[in-house]
């Protein structure tokens, strides 16, 4: 990292099919110098989500990222200067820096983070990734001791620490993932009771062995055709939490959506409810007491990918939403 010159990664297009390294280019420019109740930052981790992604299709629960600017992201960073009282040179933060090394925010946004080691731990297990799947899955999805508990994407970020905590609560666990190692390591690593290989094409009926008693908790990531095959074997009165629709963000949109939908939600008087983290912050600090009572007794395991290299960002993002990942991935700047 040059302490003199900013290097910047830009959207140049926005895709319309598939992302790739056309879509970005890495450029240079100057530090900024922060503004009254702003912080001066040195990006240390950034942070890659599948959400990233979805970002570029239009404005979500925030603002959509427009051509020919700097690529929108979280991060983890230190403060090297400060014109907000609230903040000193070596804190630590996160916010949404944008793909760049030096990055000048607004103190309001930023969250002042614990200095703790490894650092990544604040943007996995107990950073957006950790309280997502803690609130998504004990608020909406309510598990009960000896439930059958589905989640998919369950060896990313989120889904990997999902199925832990509903493990964690007595749970029976079943991960949709791709790929034969990733179900392996599912259930040999993370002591998920079961493993469904989508990419094997059988979802439906891969379900129904693993769960024959039916779901109750269906923690959805992915959307689409995952989501109809659990649809139908959701039990009376389950729940299911919307985090995010993975297979609809990069490339082109399905032929069409998950059938059984109102019907079926209603026959089983399900509840579907979709969520945002960020609604429940204000109890961030009761999360993340017991993430961490659960990672230091050795009942939550946590996998990081970090990818070394910021000019590497781009292919680390394009790489996860092709399921390269297993648990949250990352950049180091």
């Amino acid at each position: 990292m040059n302490d003199t010159v900013n290097r910047q990664i830009l959207l140049v297009e926005k895709p319309t099919g598939k992302l790739g390294p056309e879509h970005f280019r890495l450029t240079t420019g100057t530090i900024p110098t922060p503004k009254d109740g702003e912080a001066l930052l040195r990006v240390r981790y950034i942070s890659l989500d599948a959400a990233n992604r979805a970002w570029m299709h239009g404005a979500t629960y925030r603002s959509a990222v427009e051509a020919n600017s700097v690529m929108a992201g979280g991060a983890i960073a230190e403060v090297i200067s400060s014109k907000d009282p609230g903040l000193k040179p070596g804190d630590i933060v996160f916010g949404d820096t944008g793909w760049q090394e030096f990055a000048a925010v607004p103190a309001k946004h930023l969250t002042k983070m614990p200095k703790l080691e490894p650092m990544t731990h604040l943007l996995s297990v107990f950073g957006i990734a950790g309280l997502t799947a803690y609130f998504g899955l004990l608020e909406i999805g309510k598990p009960r001791e000896g439930e059958t508990v589905v989640v998919s994407a369950a060896a990313g970020s989120v889904g990997s620490i999902v199925g832990q905590i509903a493990k964690i609560k007595g749970c029976r666990v079943i991960g949709i993932a791709g790929g034969a190692d990733k179900c392996r390591w599912l259930t040999t690593e993370l002591g998920f009771d079961a493993a469904v290989d989508y990419k094997d094409g059988a979802v439906f009926k891969a379900l129904r062995a693993a769960a024959p008693k039916g779901i109750d908790v269906y923690f959805d990531n992915v959307g689409g055709d995952i989501l109809e095959a659990c649809l139908p074997q959701m039990n009376n009165y389950g729940r299911i939490a919307c985090c995010g629709a993975i297979s609809q963000y990069d490339g082109a949109p399905a032929a069409h959506g998950p059938r059984g939908v109102p019907g079926l939600i209603v026959v089983k008087r399900l509840v579907m409810q979709g969520f945002i983290v960020m609604d429940y912050m204000k109890e961030s600090q009761r999360a993340l007491a017991d993430l961490q009572a659960w990672v230091k007794s050795g009942k939550l395991r946590v996998q990081e990918d970090i990818i070394d290299g910021f000019e590497n960002t781009p292919k680390a993002l394009i790489g996860l939403l092709a399921g390269e990942n297993r648990g949250k991935r990352m950049v180091k700047v």
